[in-house]
């Protein structure tokens, strides 16, 4: 008995799917184990479903489907995603790629046997892969905790710094830990953070002024001063030069 997980916004694809399910339930028993209409309402339930194979349809309102099925590998038992599109030749291309799953709508009842099938014995995609195919960087970073999945919004968060294993993200209420490397955070977000240290980002949007501190030029050293947080953060030698064009930007 496979658990099938449903999300799609459009009520009629879901029922769609609902009913291919029972056509090909004799051979291939089924249970559909929840449904959702967008990716944060998914968030929310995939994780008490139990569900082993998430059908998710790529064009969703708020959260697309390939950044929704990215926030999930942090699952402690993420389910095995097959995508669901209508023609969307940079989509399958990307699928294509990555050997990625995919169902072109209308979907068909043997094609939709044949990927439930092979995402059950497969497993689900890793996070790399997913973020070659996505092409795009998230809106959101996503934190584990027990049992569920934290969004962060990236346009809140002040700065990435790691730290041994982790990476903490600070936004102005709170810190939070995930487990990403920082240099792949920098190749995602190089437009929105800049690196002011072998071991920090910072948003730029997020960034009130500079401060001075030692002596002379030869000693002298620089710290970000951000928005809503009290803490100082150190730019390296290496990275002064970049920093230092901000202060231009700013002046």
């Amino acid at each position: 008995m496979i658990r099938v997980f449903i999300a799609d916004d459009e009520t009629p694809a879901r029922e769609r799917l609902r009913e291919l399910l029972q056509d090909i339930a004799t051979d291939l028993p089924n249970a559909v184990a929840g449904e959702a209409r967008n990716g944060l309402e998914a968030l929310e339930r995939l994780p008490a479903s139990n569900a082993q194979v998430l059908l998710l349809d790529i064009r969703m309102p708020g959260m697309d489907g390939l950044e929704l099925a990215r926030h999930l590998t942090g699952l402690e038992n993420a389910p095995a995603v097959v995508f669901v599109t209508a023609h969307d030749k940079h989509a399958i291309e990307a699928f294509e790629l990555n050997a990625l799953d995919y169902l072109l709508k209308p979907v068909r009842a043997e094609r939709l046997a044949a990927a439930l099938k092979k995402a059950a014995a497969g497993g689900a995609p890793s996070a790399e892969t997913l973020a070659r195919a996505a092409g795009a960087p998230r809106e959101y970073l996503s934190v584990a905790e027990r049992h569920r999945i934290v969004l962060v919004p990236v346009k809140d968060i002040l700065f990435l710094r790691a730290e041994q294993k982790y990476v903490t993200v600070r936004t102005r209420e709170r810190e939070h830990l995930i487990e990403e490397s920082l240099i792949a955070l920098e190749r995602e977000f190089s437009g929105p953070f800049v690196r002011i240290h072998r071991n920090c980002l910072v948003a730029r949007s997020g960034i009130r002024g500079f401060e001075r501190t030692g002596g002379g030029d030869e000693e002298a050293h620089w710290q970000v001063v951000l928005d809503g947080v009290v803490e100082r953060l150190p730019v390296s030698r290496r990275q002064w030069p970049t920093v230092r064009e901000l202060i231009a930007d700013k002046n």
